[in-house]
């Protein structure tokens, strides 16, 4: 079970910024991932005390498939949020500062109104807090050889990203992902993960992260090949260090009165 890519996406529905490594953190989130998301109207999120949300408060692929024509990017450095399109970069806007967060709110105000329900608001995860579609997704892993089997079963191609996971990986038999719930992943340097549970798939799935286009009905396509809408895994850091492309993970059996849940 090899890394083949890795991937963050700082703000929630936006595009992703491949990474060829990451550190993790015991108990953590995947690094960079699900720092921000834009409000469609008041959500009533309360950073300071912040409690899951459906995504459906938040601009997101399921509903708004315009997202997938902007390419974005976090400085983490400087807190720049860049937005670019077709036409090269749009915007670049502080989310540190009063004046960089109104620029961006008025760039989505400019950029979708008519999706809007109220005035779109940058929102910012606390400490401990990801945006997040489960609440126990802090690490998510694709099997590329899960893609690659729906592709040829539905005849036309699939670009994996369209699942938005963190950690892609090859090696793995198509689908044997799915039974790994309740097992550990640990690589050769001591990153170890723990396998929470399969992750269900909605209609985010049908745009193409490319071009924006509502073109594929994979939740369906899942249903009708194997009676079920998951594809990928959802894990916890049980262990942290340095994750890089290329390397493996092995899988270990554990205890069964652990409790997965």
């Amino acid at each position: 079970m090899r890394i083949a890519s890795l991937y963050r996406y700082p703000v929630k529905g936006l595009s992703p910024e491949p990474v060829t490594s990451a550190i993790l953190e015991e108990g953590a989130y995947f690094p960079g991932d699900r720092l921000f998301a834009i409000e469609n109207g008041p959500s009533g999120f309360d950073p300071t005390e912040p409690m899951h949300q459906p995504k459906i408060k938040y601009l997101m692929l399921m509903r708004n498939e315009v997202l997938a024509t902007l390419r974005t990017r976090f400085d983490d450095a400087t807190g720049d949020l860049v937005i670019a399109g077709a036409g090269g970069e749009m915007l670049r806007a502080s989310t540190t500062s009063p004046e960089g967060r109104e620029r961006i709110t008025g760039f989505f105000e400019g950029f979708m109104p008519g999706a809007l329900r109220g005035t779109p608001r940058l929102l910012q995860a606390p400490e401990g807090y990801r945006f997040t579609d489960s609440r126990s997704g802090f690490v998510s892993i694709i099997n590329l050889a899960s893609v690659a089997d729906l592709e040829a079963r539905i005849g036309l191609p699939i670009d994996p990203l369209r699942f938005r996971g963190n950690i892609m990986v090859e090696g793995l038999d198509a689908w044997t992902e799915l039974d790994l719930v309740g097992r550990e992943l640990e690589t050769a340097s001591g990153v170890r993960l723990q396998v929470l549970k399969r992750i269900e798939r909605c209609a985010a799935t049908n745009v193409d992260p490319q071009t924006g286009a509502r073109d594929l009905q994979l939740p369906k396509a899942l249903l009708t090949a194997f009676g079920h809408v998951d594809c990928g895994i959802y894990c916890r850091i049980l262990k942290g260090g340095r994750l890089a492309e290329g390397e493996q993970f092995d899988i270990e059996d554990v205890p069964a009165a652990l409790g997965i849940s």
